[in-house]
């Protein structure tokens, strides 16, 4: 998996079980150079990159990802736009799934299926006072 910087949270609402960021996707970020000339877009990588390290900080997984499921790219994300990243988690099942979305705007989705369960949640735990895992 790439490394990518995060973008910035402008907001966030958290639950026990799901959380929504709405993030700012910044004109400048390095992901946009060359992908593509004509029409800079935020490349899936690091929309999935952003999906699975946002979602490990919070529902406290590691990064070992075992599989991707459903994964779907409906609509480009531009430069300087917000979105909202929503995320929900199985931990039953050692799955997240999330989606960029903007009102009815659908950007992309999937599921995220690790190799173990959770090491610890930090919605359920700390709070988000400790390091992550990711």
């Amino acid at each position: 998996m790439i490394k990518s910087s995060l973008p910035p949270i402008l907001h966030s609402d958290i639950g026990i079980d799901n959380i929504e960021l709405r993030l700012l996707v910044a004109a400048d970020l390095e992901y946009f150079n060359g992908h593509f000339p004509e029409q800079a877009v935020l490349p899936g990588v690091t929309q999935l990159d952003w999906a699975v390290r946002l979602g490990c900080q919070h529902f406290g997984y590691s990064e070992a990802v075992a599989n991707l499921e459903v994964l779907k790219f409906q609509q480009l994300i531009l430069p300087g736009q917000e979105v909202t990243l929503s995320i929900s988690n199985n931990a039953a099942k050692a799955k997240l799934t999330f989606a960029y979305i903007d009102g009815e705007n659908r950007y992309a989705s999937g599921r995220i299926a690790f190799d173990s369960t959770p090491v610890n949640s930090k919605s359920a735990t700390n709070n988000g006072d400790e390091a992550s895992p990711c």
